[in-house]
């Protein structure tokens, strides 16, 4: 029988616990299945002493070697998977298909970043004769990273590839919610051997330890995926000691339908990617807006695919959706939900908490919202889907438009002009047409607007990780002096 790992701090290649600890607790039995240690202050100098220590041995690793390292560390876990997405379903609550999924796309993640070290290509700039000029790319450090708790896996997976690719040493601080992905993936590297101090992980008070580390003149990089709230309030942090920021914050999705597409198509597909998770997603599919002639029929077939939704423990068979997260989410969701219906809004399935053990919600579409509901202005991050009608795409992309964020947007048409109106004028950072896939491992990732700074993924995801140094060679010192 699998059993939930028994959860602990990595700091400098060993494993500790500390004396105060916290509840880690199963969200679809709300129950608790560990206790997490939380790091104390001389655990966080610990891991700073570390990552210092790390990063000497680890910027002068030649690039082959540090991917060698993510290869075999992703063959360790692709032989986990099982024991790993065991301990996220157990934690998250999520359906066990779904995260088995999450720790392959995890491996993919370094499999991804292994290729890319050994590319991170400088350039000689065409010069005079006697000179040169020449561009190099240098890890930029110490990395504090801090990763959200929707993907236990694949979230720390893609803070943790970028910065062992790229030469850096990394404190983590994985989420208190779903530590488990992340310990396993310490445990990997452990045994793939990474040296001691390169990857250092630590769970604790978010804001006791961010408020600790990012200071610290030996941090050069804050990197952070969560909300925009958060995210703005640490980059602040950052900015008063000119620390650069990775920031993958929130979003809410516009989906934008026009009337040329297989309606039934689009709904099915559409409402399976938004309940994808619980709808825990920041590139979730949220604000639909569909061509007045097909909306009809749209809102009753994704209505009907959400009611017909399996809903329950993700350790069973056949379940589509776990739970949310925990208590929070769910009164929000039923705050959300409340306030759209006295505005106005049509509440076509779902709405309110499932009368069972667990922090389970239906699966909810609400249809006909009027802008000034809270839930088109506020990402719900939970299984909740607003369908509107428009007159005509000029709408639809001021719809899509008129939120503060720009992270994920989607759009369903077989038209070219449509299309590349659409790639023109949705305000994104990932925009994808007649699919709801928006990240993938050779792709870079990132919002504009609200929903952040920075790519991770693609040829551009260690750009962030890494320096550029301008070098001027003169072959001899005269040469220089007649120059002057």
């Amino acid at each position: 029988m699998i059993e939930y790992p028994d959860l602990q701090l990595y700091i400098g290649g060993a494993w500790r616990k500390t004396r105060s600890d916290m509840p880690v607790v199963n969200p679809a039995t709300e129950k608790e299945i560990g206790r997490l240690p939380r790091a104390a202050t001389s655990d966080l100098d610990d891991a700073l002493s570390a990552a210092d220590e790390g990063f000497r041995v680890w910027r002068r690793t030649a690039p082959s070697e540090r991917a060698e390292v993510l290869r075999r560390a992703a063959r360790l876990m692709r032989e986990r998977i099982d024991e790993i997405a065991h301990s996220i379903t157990l934690e998250h609550g999520k359906p066990l298909p779904q995260a088995r999924l999450e720790v392959i796309r995890g491996c993919e993640f370094f499999e991804w970043d292994a290729g890319e070290a050994v590319r991170t290509y400088g350039r000689v700039i065409p010069s005079a004769h006697g000179t040169r000029y020449i561009v190099h790319h240098q890890p930029i450090g110490t990395v504090a990273a801090f990763s959200p708790w929707n993907f236990p896996m694949s979230q720390p997976a893609r803070k943790i590839g970028g910065a062992i690719a790229s030469g850096c040493s990394i404190i983590l601080k994985a989420a208190e919610e779903t530590p488990a992905g992340a310990l396993h993936i310490a445990r990997a590297f452990h045994d793939a051997g990474l040296p001691p101090g390169v990857l250092n992980l630590v769970f604790g008070d978010p804001a006791e330890i961010s408020g600790y580390l990012i200071p610290q003149d030996q941090v050069r990089l804050v990197a952070f995926t969560g909300s925009t709230n958060v995210g703005r309030h640490l980059t602040t942090l950052a900015s008063q000691h000119m620390t650069p920021v990775l920031m993958e914050l929130g979003g809410h999705a516009p989906v934008i339908v026009c009337d040329d597409v297989d309606v039934r198509d689009a709904a099915v597909m559409s409402a399976n990617r938004k309940m994808r998770n619980a709808g825990q997603v920041c590139t979730s599919p949220t604000r639909f807006f569909v061509d007045e002639k097909v909306f009809d029929e749209f809102v009753g077939i994704f209505a009907e695919r959400a009611r017909a939704l399996r809903v329950g423990d993700g350790m069973a068979a056949g379940v589509e959706m776990g739970p949310l997260a925990n208590g929070r989410r769910v009164q929000a969701l039923a705050e959300l939900v409340d306030d759209a219906t006295d505005c106005g809004a049509r509440l076509v399935a779902g709405g309110r908490r499932m009368d069972r053990a667990g922090y389970f919600f239906e699966p909810t579409v609400l249809a006909n919202v009027p802008s000034h509901a809270r839930v088109m202005g506020e990402e719900p991050f939970g299984p909740l889907a607003v369908i509107n009608p428009v007159s005509s795409l000029d709408e639809a992309i001021a719809q899509a438009n008129a939120v503060p964020f720009g992270l994920a947007a989607y759009g369903f048409t077989h038209n070219a002009a449509r299309a590349d109106r659409m790639v023109e004028e949705v305000e994104c950072g990932n925009f994808s047409i007649n699919t709801l896939e928006a990240s993938l491992p050779e792709t870079p990732f990132g919002g504009v607007k609200s929903s952040g700074y920075g790519r991770e993924g693609g040829s551009e995801g260690l750009h962030h990780y890494m320096t550029v140094k301008n070098v001027s060679h003169f072959m001899q010192i005269e040469a220089a002096s007649s120059k002057a």
